[in-house]
């Protein structure tokens, strides 16, 4: 098989790939993941496209390398390569820093706990019973039985307040990408935002979350 139809047909299969939104979704997902407070729906499609793309790449590069290739293109794609690495890489670390940081809370959250991957399920399952493992052995078990709830303050407790969880009031910066006309953020009597295509706003994450669920908001 000739070199040349082999590098162009990769090439070519590359092109087409990268001609799609994913590269820009990816971005998307990554920056919504790191600015939201809680954990997000997980995108098991787009982490397969992208998993995909990145052998492709992979595998031109090496071809590339093993060809004479131009070394400037060969180092362009290995920058597209390298920056989907990164993307992918952070995206994931990123949501199992949240599932280690409300792990009892996601734990208990059937809305959460149905945003987590299979694989994100079986790491939360272990990170609880570690967790509550070190703290039975650390520090509960040597209190009076009343305080040696892992989820409450004591037995009186009526809710587990022993559980941290994240904070829905903080303001996050968000860009619409349409226009969405005026919209009221919450039930106490403030006037509507008019939001516009485009432009940065600074807003309580409780009031747009549906929107940032719905893809209509991305998190900056």
């Amino acid at each position: 098989m000739d070199s040349g139809a082999g590098e162009s047909s990769a090439a070519d299969e590359y092109e087409s790939l990268m001609s799609t939104t994913d590269a820009e979704l990816l971005k998307s997902a990554w920056r919504n993941e790191k600015a939201a407070p809680e954990i997000l729906k997980f995108d098991a499609d787009l982490v397969q496209r992208s998993r995909q793309q990145i052998q492709l790449m992979e595998e031109m590069v090496d071809e590339f390398n093993k060809n004479g290739v131009d070394p400037l293109t060969v180092s362009l794609y290995q920058m597209d390569l390298d920056r989907t690495m990164f993307l992918l890489r952070s995206y994931l670390r990123t949501r199992l820093q949240k599932i280690e940081k409300y792990v009892f809370h996601v734990e208990k959250t059937v809305e959460l706990w149905n945003r987590l991957s299979k694989q994100e399920q079986k790491f939360a399952r272990r990170c609880a019973g570690d967790l509550k493992h070190h703290l039975e052995q650390s520090a509960l078990s040597k209190l009076p039985d009343q305080y040696q709830s892992h989820l409450r303050q004591s037995a009186a407790s009526e809710d587990d307040d022993m559980i941290p969880e994240p904070q829905l009031d903080i303001y996050v910066v968000c860009r619409s990408k349409r226009y969405l006309g005026a919209f009221q953020l919450d039930d106490g009597g403030e006037e509507p935002v008019n939001i516009e295509a485009d432009d940065l706003y600074a807003l309580p994450y409780k009031s747009i979350k549906p929107l940032v669920e719905s893809g209509q908001i991305d998190l900056v």
